[in-house]
C-alpha cells in the first residue's frame, strides 16, 4: 500500500461515493485523506461513510485519515416574493424587516454585519455576481448602489470582503456536528470562517488534543494574521472559492504562495483545495489549466491537493483522483521540482529536533539512504521531518493510531503504527524490521533513524543512526 509520491490526496464523499466499493477503489486509486462535508449530508449519512472507512482501514491495515469539514456561518439575504434584476447604478436597501424582498430591498437577517459596515465597504451577493457599494447605513438599515447588477433570488449568500465581522466561526450547527464528530473519532477538523486568531483558540479549547484543526483561510481578514493563525493550527487549508469571491482574481495566486511558503517555514501542513479539477464534474479529463493548476500546487510544495464535487457528486471520482495521482508523481520526477524543493528549503530552527531533522536530510543524501525513519508518539518530530522535504520516503512509527492517521495527510509520510519501543537499539531493529515489511527497502540497503530519549516525551528528538537492512535485523 505505498504510494510512489509525497503530496496527498483529498477527496470528498458525497452521493457519488458513498458505497464500500467506491470508497475502496478511491483508496486503491490514490486518496489518502477522505473529507466528510458537513454542510451536506445527515450525522447517519457521515457515520456510515466513517464507518465503511474504518471498515476498509481494517481490511487492508492501513492508517486513513478522516477529516471532517464544519459548515461556519453561512450569510445569506431573506426571501424575495419572486426573483428580482438588479441594475446597475439603481439603489438597493438591506434592512431588518423579514418580510419579502423585492427589486428595492431585502431583508438581511444577520445584524453582525450592520454593526460592522461601514460607508463605501463592498457587499459581494450570490459568490461575487452581484457588487453593491455601502452609501448609508444605520444599525437596522443599509443603503447601497448597485455597480454590478444581474439576477437575484432568495437566501442567495453575501460576502463582506472589508470587514472584520463581530461572529464565532462556529455556529450553533458546528458545535453539534463538532460534538458528534468527535465522538464518531475523526482525526480533522476543518474550520471554516476563520477571520482571526482567537477562532482558532475557540476551537481548541472544544477539540483539545482530540483531533488536528485545519483552519480554512477564506476571508481576507485570516490572511492580515496569517502567522499567528498558522501557529495555532495544526494544519492549514486554501480555500480559494470564497478567497477568490472575497479578493480580486488576480491576487489570489499571490496569495496561495505565500501561504504556502509561510506553512512550510512554519512546518505545517497545507493544503490547496477548491475547483482544482472542476470541469470532471462533468467531463472525463480536465482542461489543460486545472492540470496546471494541479501541478502548481505541487511544485510550490504543498502537502496535499483536495477534490470536492469532483469527487462528491461528479460524474467521474476515480478518473478525478487518477489523473490528479498522475500529474503529481508527473511533477515530483521533474528534475525541476526538486531543485525548487531545495531553493524553497526553511532555515532550520535553533533546536535539537531540528538539528536532527535537518541532519537526517542531509545524511540521507550523502549515502543514498532508502528511507528515513522517525519514531514519533505526537507527530511532531515527523511533521518536522516533511519540512525538510528530503528526497527519500519518510517512513513514521508510531504507537498511537490517531498519530498515524493524522500523518496521512503530511507530504512524504507513510505512517505505520507499532509496538512501543522502550530503548533506541531495540528502535533502530524496528526500524529495519519495518521498513523492508513495507517495501522501502531491501537487504543491503541503508536507512536513517532519528528518534528521541526518553521515549514517549513530545519534542526530544535527539538521537540520529544509520542503519543497514541485513537478514538478522530485517526478520518478522
Amino acid at each position: 500500500m505505498r504510494r510512489q509520491r509525497c503530496a496527498k490526496i483529498i477527496a470528498t464523499l458525497g452521493p457519488a461515493s458513498s458505497s464500500p466499493e467506491m470508497i475502496e477503489q478511491l483508496f486503491l486509486t490514490g486518496v489518502d485523506v477522505f473529507r466528510l462535508n458537513f454542510s451536506h449530508g445527515s450525522h447517519e449519512d457521515h457515520a456510515r461513510r466513517y464507518n465503511i472507512i474504518r471498515d476498509l482501514e481494517k481490511k487492508l491495515n492501513r492508517p486513513i485519515g478522516i477529516l471532517m469539514d464544519l459548515q461556519g456561518p453561512k450569510l445569506r439575504v431573506g426571501t424575495f416574493r419572486e426573483p428580482i434584476v438588479l441594475h446597475e447604478n439603481t439603489t438597493f436597501t438591506l434592512d431588518q424587516d423579514p418580510t419579502p424582498g423585492n427589486e428595492n430591498r431585502v431583508f438581511l437577517p444577520h445584524p453582525e454585519i450592520f454593526k460592522a459596515i461601514k460607508k463605501d465597504v463592498f457587499l459581494l451577493l450570490d459568490d461575487g455576481k452581484i457588487r453593491l457599494q455601502v452609501l448609508n447605513n444605520t444599525p437596522d438599515k443599509i443603503e447601497t448602489t448597485v455597480l454590478i447588477g444581474g439576477p437575484l433570488s432568495e437566501r442567495k449568500g453575501v460576502n463582506v470582503p472589508s470587514a472584520t465581522l463581530p461572529i464565532s466561526a462556529m455556529t450553533a450547527k458546528d458545535r453539534e456536528d463538532l460534538a458528534f464528530g468527535l465522538k464518531l473519532g475523526i482525526d480533522w477538523v476543518a474550520l471554516s470562517f476563520v477571520q482571526h486568531p482567537k477562532d482558532v483558540i475557540e476551537a481548541r479549547e472544544i477539540i483539545g488534543e482530540k483531533a488536528g484543526i485545519v483552519s480554512k483561510l477564506e476571508k481576507p481578514s485570516a490572511i492580515n494574521h496569517l502567522d499567528e493563525i498558522v501557529h495555532l493550527s495544526d494544519a492549514i487549508m486554501i480555500a480559494r472559492g470564497d478567497l477568490g469571491v472575497e479578493m480580486l482574481p488576480e491576487e489570489v495566486p499571490s496569495i496561495q504562495k505565500r501561504i504556502v511558503r509561510t506553512c512550510r517555514k512554519a512546518g505545517k501542513p497545507v493544503v490547496v483545495a477548491t475547483q482544482m479539477l472542476d470541469s470532471m464534474i462533468k467531463h472525463p479529463t480536465p482542461t489543460r489549466a486545472e492540470a496546471s493548476d494541479v501541478a502548481t500546487a505541487i511544485y510550490d510544495s504543498a502537502d496535499a491537493v483536495m477534490l470536492s464535487a469532483e469527487s462528491a457528486s461528479g460524474c467521474y471520482p476515480l478518473e478525478s483522483v487518477a489523473i490528479m495521482d498522475r500529474i503529481i508523481t508527473h511533477v515530483e520526477h521533474d528534475p525541476f521540482y526538486r531543485k525548487m524543493q531545495e531553493a524553497s528549503l526553511p532555515e532550520p530552527e535553533a533546536t535539537t529536533s531540528d538539528a536532527i531533522t535537518a541532519a537526517a536530510r542531509q545524511v540521507a543524501h550523502t549515502i543514498k539512504a532508502a528511507a528515513i525513519v522517525t519514531f514519533t508518539s505526537k507527530g511532531g518530530t515527523t511533521f518536522r521531518a516533511a519540512r525538510e522535504r528530503p528526497e527519500v520516503p519518510i517512513l513514521a512509527i508510531t504507537p498511537e493510531r490517531l498519530t498515524a492517521r493524522k500523518l496521512s495527510l503530511v507530504w512524504g509520510v507513510h505512517a505505520v503504527i507499532s509496538n512501543d519501543v522502550k530503548s533506541f537499539s531495540e528502535a533502530v531493529e524496528s526500524a529495519c524490521r519495518v521498513a523492508k515489511k513495507e517495501e522501502f527497502a531491501k537487504l543491503g540497503d541503508l536507512i536513517v533513524v532519528t528518534a528521541g530519549v526518553p521515549f514517549r516525551v513530545s519534542g526530544t528528538t535527539n538521537i540520529l543512526r544509520i542503519a543497514s537492512i541485513n537478514l538478522h535485523n530485517a526478520h518478522e
